[in-house]
Formats: structure tokens, sequence, C-alpha cells
């Protein structure tokens, strides 16, 4: 079985944390249209919340990055929509063999890297073949089934140990990026890709900026410059937009919806996400190891809170959110039912508990102050700590000393990770591991997402974790913007379809 590697994998869902714990109900509405004709020569300036710590896109984990300069300055054979679906990029098509063991893609012609240099087959069989071979490139574990990576004129052949229906999805990811042989650029600061932007310029604790690519192969960005503003502080990026100084806020507070919507020169939109808000049984240690004391702490809690507490949002009782395949709506499994947690307790021997929460100092007290009202009704004292991320880090994800732990994990397609015993989750179902194991092995979409599915409801019966909301995109976007994502852009923001009036 393939499995990411655990350390970038928590990297990677935690780097995007800091954003807005908000959710999306119902529809996403759609993003405002631009009543202007749109200016080619325009500068858009987005504010994120996250910076990442560099730009190596092949060792350096975290949303924060992949937000940024996936699909605008990197790309790989495949690519996904935000709304998860898996198209075309650098391979105009591709097949796939009956028995699932052998890809192959069909490379574009006249494509280049932003320094002029083309793209060639060999390198797309060395990009590949290091990543798979390079253990420090984030991911490489994704390509663990592929037993050899070739080139035939313009096609690039996978051939793989055994059927693995998570292969494309990874393509789409840090482990399909492409980059050139040879290349000697300083991957910490700089960038080389593909895409229809190139990286201009990088002011750390500041902005980093990408300019249109106009000898890109695809359809040319819509604007000359996208400025990702880093302002991390909602009422500060609130103020900047009114100042004027921000056409976009991404990881936004839907409570201030009043208040940016205010003069109408934006409009609040939420769209989905696969943000699982999670909180973290340590299953290895009493009262916890007990599937009662746990499903009676998911039965005190009313997820609903959380989605009043924000504004919006969608309630979430399993591990798979709405967008990834095998979701359920698994609210029949742990009902709130304070009345019930109380009796779950009881006959568990485990009343007037005192348990501690364990959680990134980056996040508000919005959760931590609802599960503390929701558990003392049913007798549970419950003790919030609150660390910095290198702090949660060595304690809860490496050491798994903790009781209880939340982290908003954005990741999509993320089930490995309750498939995985030595995950800080804790959870070692070997029937779920089978369950996932075989999954990857079917060579039907819809075999594998039912197979996902009978596994998820597992984790949620055994009250693995409580999964007490799926985030959102929460967005304000300026009446001026037109082709603004509104799905998942917490996770990657896709800019090349932007555009910008001057009215």
């Amino acid at each position: 079985m393939s499995r990411r590697t655990p350390t970038a994998a928590v990297i990677s869902l935690i780097a995007a944390s800091a954003l807005a714990l908000s959710a999306c109900s119902g529809t996403p509405a759609p993003s405002p249209t631009a009543t202007g004709e749109a200016d080619p020569q325009a500068s858009a300036a987005i504010r994120l919340v996250l910076e990442p710590g560099n730009l190596d896109i092949r060792q350096t984990s975290g949303s924060a990055l992949d937000q940024v300069l996936m699909d605008n300055v990197y790309q790989g054979l495949v690519s996904r929509t935000p709304d998860q679906d898996i198209v075309p990029s650098l391979a105009s098509d591709w097949t796939v063999s009956p028995d699932g063991l052998t890809y192959t893609f069909t490379l574009q012609e006249g494509v280049t890297f932003h320094d002029g240099q083309e793209l060639t087959p060999e390198d797309v069989v060395w990009t590949l073949t290091t990543r798979k071979e390079s253990a420090e490139w984030t991911d490489s574990a994704r390509l663990a089934n592929v037993e050899s990576i070739t080139a035939d004129g313009q096609d690039i052949v996978l051939t793989l140990a055994e059927p693995d229906s998570s292969l494309l999805w990874n393509l789409t990811g840090r482990a399909g990026v492409i980059l050139k042989e040879g290349d000697e650029i300083d991957y910490q600061t700089a960038a080389n890709g593909t895409g229809p932007f190139s990286l201009t310029s990088w002011r750390q604790g500041d902005s980093i900026t990408l300019t249109r690519n106009d000898e890109y192969w695809g359809d040319a960005a819509q604007v000359a410059e996208v400025v990702f503003a880093y302002i991390p502080d909602n009422q500060a990026a609130l103020n900047a937009a009114l100042a004027g100084e921000v056409d976009v806020l991404t990881g936004f507070d839907a409570n201030l919806k009043d208040q940016i919507e205010a003069t109408g020169d934006f409009a609040l939109v939420l769209g989905q996400s696969t943000d699982k808000g999670t909180l973290a049984f340590n299953s290895n240690a009493e009262p916890l190891d007990d599937q009662r004391v746990r499903q009676a702490i998911r039965q005190a809690i009313n997820n609903e809170s959380f989605i009043e507490a924000q504004a919006s949002g969608e309630v979430q009782y399993g591990p798979i959110p709405a967008l990834d395949p095998g979701y359920e709506d698994l609210s029949d499994v742990a009902p709130y039912d304070p009345a019930a947690a109380r009796a779950l307790l009881e006959e568990a021997g485990a009343e007037d508990l005192t348990l501690t929460l364990t959680i990134p100092n980056f996040y508000s007290t919005t959760v931590p102050q609802i599960l503390v009202s929701d558990l003392n009704e049913v007798g549970i004292t419950l003790e919030v700590e609150s660390v910095d991320f290198s702090t949660w880090l060595n304690s809860v994800y490496v050491n798994q000393d903790y009781d209880l732990s939340f982290v908003l994990h954005t990741e999509a397609r993320d089930f490995e990770n309750w498939a995985n015993p030595d995950y800080y989750f804790t959870y070692d179902n070997p029937e779920v591991q089978e369950l996932y194991a075989e999954s990857l092995a079917a060579t039907d979409e819809e075999e594998a997402a039912a197979l996902l599915q009978e596994a998820a409801r597992i984790v949620s019966e055994d009250s693995a974790a409580d999964w007490l909301y799926t985030g959102a995109s929460v967005v304000a976007v300026g009446t001026n913007i037109s082709g603004m994502p509104s799905t998942n852009v917490n996770e990657r923001l896709n800019v090349a379809e932007l555009g910008k009036s001057n009215g």
C-alpha cells in the first residue's frame, strides 16, 4: 500500500490551518460579475492569511505554498479543478490500461519554462523519477507503486507494480509537479515553472507577486499581475479592502459580511472546501481508549453551534467531507444527545472527567469555548492548552502526548491518515486498513469510493475522532473582479481566469 510520509502530510495540513475557521451552507454563492470590461494590463491584489516559509516546491510542505504556486507557476501532467475533477494540463490526454497497471500520457508540444527552456519528455521522466527516489522530496511516497517511468516520443509511460486508484489524483499535486532537469535556480527564493504566471518577487512578511507569462503555451492570464498580500488579521484585511488596497479577501470571517458589503464594492462568497475541523482523540491512553467515552464526547457536542458561531457552515460527522470520494452523511452514528452522553460515561465508569485540549494558538477562541461549554454539561471538565505550532508538533504530532487536540485539516482526499496507525490520530483498525488498501487496488472509481465509504463508517462508529464541521472558502470579492474561484481556495488558488475591470 502506498502512503504519504506522515510528516509531510501533517505539515501540509497544518500549514493552511491558520485560515479563517468558517464553513459553507447549501449551494455556494457565485462570485460577483464585474460590470466593466476587463483590463488586460490590470494588477489584482488578493489577501492571503498564511505566508510560506520558503518557495521550494520540491521539499517544503504546506498548503500556503500550493495556494500560490500550484497551477499558477508550476504544473503537472494533470491538474484538478476546484470541484476536485481531474483535468489535462501538461498532458493533452491520457489512457489507463484495463488492468490499471499502465498509464500513458501524451505531452503537450510547444511548452517552455519561464526561463525560455523547452519542456521535453526527458524533463518529465527525470522529474518523476527523482521525486520517486528522493525521500526528502514532498510526496515521494505517493509514487511508490510506480515501477518505471519512460518516454516514447511525446508519450510518457508509467508502469505500476499494482493498481493504485489514487495515482491520477496524486499526480495533480506535488508528486506530479514537472521541473527542468539540471535547473540551477535557488528553489528557496525563486521558481521556474511552465504556468500562466511567473514569479516576479517575494517580499518576505509582506507579499508575493506573479506576472503574466506572455509565452505561456495555453490561454493567457486575464491580468498582467497578481499580488498576494499577506494580512493575517481579519480586521486589518477588512480595513485594507475598504481602503482600496486589496481586491479579494480569502480566509475571511463571514461574521464581517455586513461591514465588507456596506459600500457595495465587495460581495461575500461562500464556497465549499475539504477543510475538516477535526477533534482528535488519543485512544492510546485511558480514558479515551474506551469507545464509550469517545462516543460520549461526540454526543455531548452540538456541531451546529460551530456553524452558528461562524455565520456559515456545514456539519460533518465522519472523516470524509462532501467533496471527496466516499462521502456519506453519518449524522446517525453519534447524534447530539447530552443525556445519552452522560449515560455512556456512567456505563464506562468515567464520570467527572478532566481532559486537556491542546490547540495551536493561531486559532480563535471560538472552538475551545464551545467545547468547554458542551462538555461541562455532561460532567467533563475541559482544560484548554493553547500552544505555538512547534510545541504542538512536538507534543501532539510527534510524541502523541495529548488527550484531545483540534486542527483544521485542509487537504483533500486524506483518508489515508485513518488507515495509518502511526499517524497522530492514534487510530488502529486492521479492517479499515484493509478496506483502504482495497480501495487503492480497485480499478473502478465507484468501487474505490464504495470501499472508502464503508471504511469511513467504521471510523465514525469507532468514534476515532469528532469532525466538528467542514470548513469553507469564505471569500470577499470586489465587484470589479471576475473569474475568482470560490471553492477550496484555502488549499489551491488558480487565478489564471481572474479578471479586473476599471469600473
